[in-house]
């Protein structure tokens, strides 16, 4: 028959599966066609707002500069590309899987690698809320009536994406792997067709709202000079956002089949390739299709019910001018393919954030827990660290993704530009000591690539931050200070133990006598074992000790302890508060303090219990002084445990099949040991 410890693990199990063995780690190294939907899934699913962002910026001046989307979008495929070549010197110069975090630490130190740190890690948390929300647009788009439960619906997307990547890596690539490559499928064929119907038909596809005029945002209906100039800038900011996660996988390294750098930079360049032309084809057919997208609905002229009816996103309503309408099979095929994939591109974060945590926990600038893996041998601690601060967001801003994108992208550049100068100091180290004339060759080519995509990265990191600063990114950049700060005091304070635990001559040298101090609340079981295990470990001076909380109970205890004839005093020590903790820890420090070489044992009386309402029934001062002993320096705590009935089986042994190694870590035990005492 199950115990309770096994019912209590049945959800855990259907939802997770069964735990896998440390010596399967291997099993879960991804070959290059699971890692492309499992890395590159944010890249990948970003060309479905990433057009979307740069209309609604250049929509703010009515029409008069729709024409200018081409051309930023040729920009931000340049940068892309750019980006990719950079990368792939990233992971072939450090497989380790620490990406910019590494070759900033170690070519700029530790301020930098930090800042790079706190960078990549905000953005995370960000990748998520703006995917997720971005992908609960595209449901909407479908059915329009779920536009109320627009946060209901982003928060369990995000439980959901936490279930399947607890399940493990490899099991989270296949699930991954489908809707990923059904959305590249169906954009390659929406762009085809689309573009076939324009050459063959002469201009046959025409979006739903090509017929709408728009209504100019105040102050932005005569945009000249320096102004222009930053209108602009800022539309091309938001185009930025088809880059994010390009960095996941060369975070991702060690996930990767030998050989893993060949197999990373491999991933790299079909991500970037596959991105930048689905990127650039959506942006042309929306330009085609003569694609209206505005931030406030009710500035599209023509619009009818604007206050309740949401937009469509533009790649529905390019995929609506494509296949015929919002009723046709191909419309339904490309929005769920892109809602779904939307979805799911959060999983580059869930993958990159845990590993990264668990190389920021490694060098103690993060919790040693985010550097534990789970049952399933995956990061848990940093998957559910991810999904709270995720959810956060979702909530606080409503799933909103055009005010989330807003708070984008700081961080992706931010992290690319140190990363990038970082590399080109790394060559510049290399170079020094090599002599071989076709490495050196193939050094400075690298360090070539690297300075023009560090150059490029952080001219628009300056213009993101400009451009964006008001718009949201300063909540960014006011976070990231305060993680850097954070991960500064938390390794401080690893340092500061390290130092305090390093062995010296006080920690060799041998006590000059032990003091047993052993707890009494009644004449029991449980106390006289707990006698009967200080006498056998022969103690220099050993006291029976209890509390006089009542004088008749304590009356009655003595007339029992001369009764059994135990042949160890009974000391009582006088509480005319009724208080039990501090009368003992005044008795262990006046022991202490007479003798400071003197180590006092305290052994404290426990019984175990199999029931978990019999944990109320029981007083538990004894506990809170066991918390209270240890903080006493030159003070042992020693429990006494006591089965009590329901803690056993029908043939006297542990119930069940007893604890296992690792079942406390993991939480597999509900057994919890009461004492008697007090």
């Amino acid at each position: 028959m199950p115990s309770l410890s096994d019912l209590g693990q049945l959800p855990k199990r259907l939802v997770l599966g069964r735990p896998v063995r440390s010596d399967r780690a291997g099993e879960s190294l991804l070959p290059k066609h699971l890692a492309l939907p499992i890395f590159a899934s944010d890249p990948l699913s970003s060309v479905a707002y990433a057009t979307q962002e740069i209309l609604i910026f250049l929509t703010l001046a009515g029409t008069s500069f729709l024409f200018l989307t081409p051309w930023l979008a040729a920009v931000v495929v340049l940068l892309l590309t750019v980006v990719v070549l950079s990368y792939r010197q990233v992971v072939h110069a450090y497989p380790s899987g620490g990406g910019d975090y590494e070759v900033a630490m170690k070519n700029h130190g530790q301020f930098a690698g930090l800042v790079v740190a706190s960078a990549l890690l905000t953005d995370y948390v960000l990748t998520v809320a703006v995917s997720v929300s971005s992908g609960t647009d595209n449901i909407i788009s479908a059915f329009p009536g779920l536009a109320e439960h627009r946060v209901l619906i982003s928060v369990g997307l995000v439980a959901l994406l936490v279930a399947m990547n607890l399940r493990g890596v490899r099991e989270s690539g296949k699930t991954f792997a489908v809707p990923t490559y059904a959305f590249i499928a169906c954009i390659m064929v929406m762009i085809v067709t689309g573009l076939v119907r324009e050459l063959v038909a002469g201009g046959d596809v025409v979006a739903e709202s090509a017929g709408y005029a728009i209504t100019p945002e105040p102050g932005y209906e005569q945009v000249t000079g320096l102004a222009l100039i930053f209108f602009v800038l800022r539309a091309f900011a938001s185009g930025c956002t088809a880059l994010t996660g390009v960095e996941a996988i060369a975070n991702g390294v060690p996930a990767f089949k030998p050989p893993k750098s060949r197999n990373a930079a491999t991933t790299l360049a079909l991500m970037g390739g596959i991105a930048a032309t689905m990127f650039a084809g959506v942006t042309a057919l929306a330009m085609l299709a003569d694609v209206k997208y505005v931030e406030n609905a009710c500035d599209l002229v023509g619009f009818a019910d604007c206050e309740n009816q949401p937009q469509r996103t533009v790649i529905a309503q390019v995929a609506a001018a494509v296949f015929g309408g919002s009723d046709s099979l191909g419309f339904f095929f490309v929005q769920a393919a892109t809602a779904l994939v939307l979805i799911l591109a959060a999983n580059t974060a869930f993958n990159g954030f845990p590993l990264l945590g668990s190389v920021l926990a490694q060098d103690r600038y993060m919790p040693r827990q985010l550097h534990t893996r789970g049952d399933k041998l995956v990061y848990s601690n940093g998957i559910l660290l991810l999904a709270g601060f995720a959810i956060l967001l979702l909530v606080v801003f409503e799933a909103d993704s055009t005010q989330l994108i807003q708070m984008y992208i700081v961080g992706v550049f931010t992290s690319f530009s140190i990363g990038q100068w970082g590399m080109v100091r790394h060559w510049n180290r290399e170079l020094r000591s090599e002599t071989d004339p076709a490495v050196r060759g193939q050094m400075q080519r690298s360090r070539v690539i690297n300075a023009v995509g560090g150059t490029l990265t952080t001219v628009v990191l300056a213009i993101v931050v400009v451009t964006k600063f008001a718009g949201g990114a300063w909540i960014v950049i006011a976070a990231m200070p305060v993680i850097f700060l954070l991960m500064r005091s938390i390794n401080r304070h690893y340092s500061h133990v390290a130092e305090q635990l390093v062995p010296d001559s006080d920690a060799r040298m041998k006590p000059s006598k032990v003091h047993a101090v052993v707890l009494v609340s009644k004449v029991h079981k449980p106390t006289l074992r707990a006698l009967a295990f200080a006498r056998a470990t022969r103690p220099d001076v050993l006291t029976a000790l209890t509390v006089n909380v009542d004088d008749a109970d304590t009356r009655a205890l003595q007339q029992d302890w001369e009764r059994y004839d135990i042949p160890v005093p009974l000391t009582v020590v006088d509480s005319p508060y009724r208080e039990i903790t501090r009368p003992v820890l005044d008795f262990v420090r006046d022991i202490r303090r007479s003798s400071p070489r003197e180590l006092v044992v305290v052994f404290v009386p426990q019984y175990v219990v199999g029931h978990w309402w019999e944990n109320l029934l029981h007083n538990q001062s004894a506990l809170r002084l066991r918390t209270r002993l240890q903080f006493q320096p030159g003070v042992m705590i020693t429990s006494v445990p006591w089965q009590l009935e329901s803690s056993l089986d029908r043939d006297g042994g542990p119930r069940g099949d007893g604890p296992a190694p690792g079942d406390l870590r993991r939480g597999l035990t509900e057994d919890v040991e009461q004492t008697p005492y007090g």
